[in-house]
């Protein structure tokens, strides 16, 4: 793996005096010297290909130190889906646009290069979980909200590769600007990034690709998964409701029990996997929560479950949801009881363009990493409301260690900041080389050009 924290100087960019947007270090808190401009007036001719990686990547590394402190301060203070504001803030000011406007609730779009034309997006995650932590770091998180997701080194290595971009703009311009996309609400509903796209401000942008990273424990580390098309499911929220006839604990002949129908249909549900759907098909039926009474000697009236759908073929959607439905009211049925299912449509399924996913290759081997092109999960992610408005690409970086996303004691090393960084300029890199060209022609040099001898894993 390339050793971003520790890398050979960066080189002379022609920059002098203070930074260009006017940022405070990290930590310090944003020094605003006024509206800072959509892009910086480039000083020097446009790098492109290996000039431009190699400038950015040096730029990445002088920026370190602080993402990482960054990433400290983000994990101590972290706040819920929808209430983000000093975490826009923070990562806002040290992009350089302390006063960028607010979009999607507590969103920011910050763009970095000129104010015209197609860009390239770089999407991190503002929200933290309702998760009491229990890392032990000395800034760890004492308020029961914890980022337990990674969106904390999302957020920081976006920061260090937004203000490389910059460096980069102000000393010969980039080939396409970089927008950052501060979303908030991942971890809840209503979805940010469906909100941000149906605000129609990310569109005004024009985003030729979007690109994330996101961590992931099931991968080593030094792997990074990137594979052509579906990577994570289409879910979908459902509740059951089982409506009987309440009573005696001691008298069951009487009352018609909807705990145990609900019980009866939750472990039916997984006949809608094993006997109504393809096996070939991914389909994950899970239910998280059960309701029902208030005393032990009591047979309630009503009880309630709660649960998700997955499917990483969205056409197995319709066919589950009928499944579900039909299972539980004649299950119910059976047991004297009435059973009705409200499902919620979440998010789509993920799917990666071939092209973007294809021309990053190169840069990530580039960049040190081991591919994996083969890796898909029944995780749900709502980047994949971009997924109908142009090229996107979410890349898996590995953590390995032993304990999950979403776990009390996740706590992934600092060095991951500088591995999601080098990630993320392979997307923005490889985004760059499609916007160069036109047509299948191009897809295919792209493609070509990408297929080596080192065939990443699962091709």
């Amino acid at each position: 793996m390339t050793d971003l924290a520790a890398p050979p100087g960066p080189p002379d960019l022609g920059l002098a005096g203070p930074d260009p947007a006017g940022r405070a270090p990290a930590g310090t808190g944003p020094v605003s010297t006024g509206p800072v401009s959509t892009g910086p007036v480039s000083t020097g001719p446009v790098r492109t290909g290996q000039a431009l990686a190699a400038a950015l990547r040096a730029a990445v590394a002088s920026e370190l130190e602080a993402a990482v402190a960054l990433r400290h301060e983000l994990h101590a203070d972290p706040e819920l889906s929808g209430a983000e504001y000093r975490t826009a803030a923070r990562v806002a000011a040290a992009l350089g646009d302390v006063d960028a406007p607010s979009v999607a609730g507590t969103g920011r779009l910050i763009r970095i290069g000129r104010a015209d034309g197609p860009c390239v997006a770089l999407r991190a995650e503002l929200d933290a979980l309702p998760i009491t932590e229990r890392t032990g770091a000395r800034w760890a998180s004492g308020t029961g909200v914890m980022h337990a997701c990674g969106h904390d080194v999302h957020l920081a290595a976006l920061a260090a590769v937004g203000w490389a971009a910059r460096t980069v703009e102000v000393a010969g311009g980039l080939p396409a600007p970089m927008l950052a996309v501060l979303q908030p609400r991942e971890e809840a509903i209503p979805s940010g990034a469906r909100d941000l796209v149906a605000s129609g401000a990310l569109a005004a942008e024009q985003p030729a690709a979007i690109v994330a990273v996101h961590l992931q424990h099931q991968l080593p580390v030094g792997t990074i998964a990137a594979a052509v098309g579906t990577v994570n499911a289409a879910t979908d929220d459902f509740e059951i409701r089982v409506d009987g006839t309440g009573g005696h604990a001691g008298y069951p002949q009487l009352a018609d029990d909807p705990v145990v129908a609900l019980c009866q249909s939750v472990l039916a549900l997984q006949h809608a996997v094993s006997r109504r759907s393809d096996p070939t098909h991914a389909v994950v039926v899970s239910v998280g929560m059960l309701k029902a009474g208030q005393a032990a000697n009591v047979i309630p009236s009503t009880a309630v479950a709660r649960g998700t759908l997955r499917v990483l073929d969205e056409s197995d959607r319709p066919g589950l949801h009928k499944a579900v439905r039909e299972i539980v009211a004649h299950t119910c049925r059976a047991h004297g009881c009435r059973g009705t299912v409200r499902i919620t449509e979440g998010e789509p399924a993920l799917v990666n363009d071939e092209a973007l996913t294809v021309a990053c290759w190169p840069w990530l081997r580039e960049a040190g990493f081991t591919i994996d092109a083969s890796f898909r999960s029944c995780g749900a992610d709502d980047f994949s409301y971009y997924t109908r408005g142009g090229r996107t690409l979410m890349l898996f970086l590995g953590t390995g260690g032993p304990h999950t996303l979403h776990h009390p004691s996740f706590l992934p090393g600092d060095e991951m900041v500088g591995q999601a960084a080098s990630a993320m300029l392979a997307g923005y890199l490889g985004a760059v080389s499609l916007l160069g060209a036109s047509g299948g022609a191009a897809t295919a040099a792209a493609t070509e050009a990408a297929i080596t001898d080192d065939t990443p894993v699962g091709t």
